[in-house]
């Protein structure tokens, strides 16, 4: 409210998106202890690590050679997940837990495996709706309105490391959806930004 008496009403975009619950949500009590003790001890559940113990099942018992999982004693694999434990309690967290915590479905648009490519379509897509033009432009000739959503994006929505201001080309794509007021798979884009996150965490406790 204060943003729009100001002249810069973004409330809008996040409506289209059906965010409300979500930053209704952040305004609440966090609890950094428990959010501590999930994170040091999470692990994802992916493909690579269901393969894995398939693998362990057969190194124990040969007999289970070429056997499903069900019969190895296994749950079949539904997707990827972040597992961990509180107190003793194991805690699941996959897509469709964020898209229920958060109160909106999982559809949407959602682009994966952009990575700064510079030769992707997408490039002049979010350029032209972010910057109107396919060159990217500077973060510094953009409207307050834009500035403040991207601000926001880049803060509460999806955390954006390192020290440059300039928005990845994930991250303006994702701005882009927004601005277009196109429903976007948020929950899909949260979920793979924990996966990132805990992947990189580890990545560098290990080096």
């Amino acid at each position: 409210m204060s943003l729009s008496n100001n002249g810069c009403n973004i409330v809008d975009y996040y409506e289209a998106q059906e965010l409300d619950p979500y930053f209704s949500m952040r305004n609440g009590p966090t609890y950094e202890s428990l959010v501590k003790h999930f994170w040091v001890r999470a692990s994802i559940y992916d493909k690579h690590a269901a393969k894995l113990d398939k693998q362990h099942k057969v190194l124990l018992n040969p007999s289970l050679e070429g056997k499903s999982r069900e019969d190895m004693g296994l749950e079949p694999f539904v997707n990827t997940e972040i597992r961990s434990s509180i107190m003793g309690v194991p805690i699941f967290i996959h897509q469709e837990t964020i898209a229920y915590v958060i109160g909106r479905t999982s559809e949407g648009s959602f682009k994966d495996g952009l990575d700064n490519n510079k030769k992707s379509p997408w490039n002049d897509v979010a350029n032209e709706t972010i910057f109107g033009t396919k060159k990217k432009g500077s973060t510094s000739s953009l409207s307050m309105e834009k500035k403040m959503m991207l601000k926001t994006n880049n803060e509460s929505l999806l955390p954006k490391g390192g020290g440059s201001d300039q928005p990845s080309l994930e991250h303006r794509v994702f701005l882009h959806f927004f601005l277009k007021k196109e429903k976007a798979k948020v929950p899909k884009y949260f979920f793979k930004h924990l996966v990132k996150a805990l992947k990189d965490s580890q990545t560098i406790n290990r080096s």
